[in-house]
């Protein structure tokens, strides 16, 4: 959810098919927010403190791969914050990682963790650079370096199928696993095992997250003419109870309730470059 403080980039044209956007955030005050699934996996660089979540009981590694995530939790830290983020298509980090995505679900994972000296070379060059631009400069060459790889690979292939599963989905989330599996011309076992392994979720999980996602850009512009039976039709939930169960169970408000708390905004359905 947008806060001040945040500053977003765009990624070059070259890798808009793989990266969303970044973000930079940079506080001196001490932080309390609560965030939710939003769909993408991220990579995240703390220059200075980094955050701790208290559902996970654990705070970021300063060089922390954030996987697919299907509860809210609080972030928080005393001061002295200073974050880059990259926001991944939902469907690209594995060509970066060459891991199954899967393994970082509703996991935080500290980068130098991973057997990859590339990555942990440019996380030190993060790091270490003072300059916002620079850094996002640094993490371009970066990824730029991997996609000669990538477009050559069996991952690349996948990534294709995949996508237009993905896209199918945030058209219409209700869409089943069968046709899902038809679109992207697999047998549905296959298609299961394959969207896990570089969605980083299951196709059922991730269409719930993308409706959240959807009932969250629906609220944006919530009226008092909007009923929540309406926002449970529009985005394909079986009625208004299931609606408010699993808007609870992403948000830990009901959406009525989270209204008095904050602004509702939708990081999967929205660009904010």
């Amino acid at each position: 959810m947008i806060q001040e403080g945040f500053k977003f980039y765009k990624s070059c044209k070259e890798l808009q098919p793989y990266v969303r956007y970044y973000w930079v955030f940079k506080s001196n005050q001490p932080l309390n927010t609560l965030t939710f699934p939003i769909g993408c996996p991220q990579i995240i660089f703390h220059k200075q403190t980094p955050l701790y979540i208290p559902e996970l009981k654990t705070a970021q590694s300063e060089f922390t791969i954030s996987g697919q995530v299907n509860y809210p939790s609080h972030l928080y830290a005393n001061g002295n914050v200073e974050m880059i983020v990259v926001v991944f298509q939902p469907y690209t980090l594995k060509a970066f990682l060459n891991l199954p995505i899967s393994l970082l679900h509703n996991q935080e994972v500290s980068g130098y963790d991973l057997e990859n000296k590339h990555l942990k070379q440019l996380a030190t060059q993060v790091i270490d650079c003072e300059n916002t631009n620079l850094c996002i400069g640094i993490i371009e060459q970066w990824l730029l370096s991997q996609i000669a790889d990538v477009l050559v690979s069996k991952t690349a292939y996948n990534i294709i199928r995949i996508t237009a599963a993905i896209k199918q989905l945030f058209a219409m989330p209700i869409t089943s696993v069968t046709e899902l599996a038809s679109i992207a011309c697999l047998g549905k076992k296959q298609f299961e095992r394959l969207f896990n392994e570089i969605v980083g979720a299951n196709p059922k999980e991730y269409a719930r997250v993308v409706r959240f996602q959807q009932s969250l850009k629906l609220l944006q512009h919530y009226s008092k003419d909007t009923n929540q039976a309406q926002l449970a039709y529009q985005c394909g939930y079986a009625d208004q109870s299931h609606f408010i169960r699993e808007f609870k169970q992403f948000s830990g408000y009901t959406p009525l309730s989270l209204l008095n708390v904050c602004k509702p905004y939708s990081d999967l359905f929205n660009d904010p470059t």
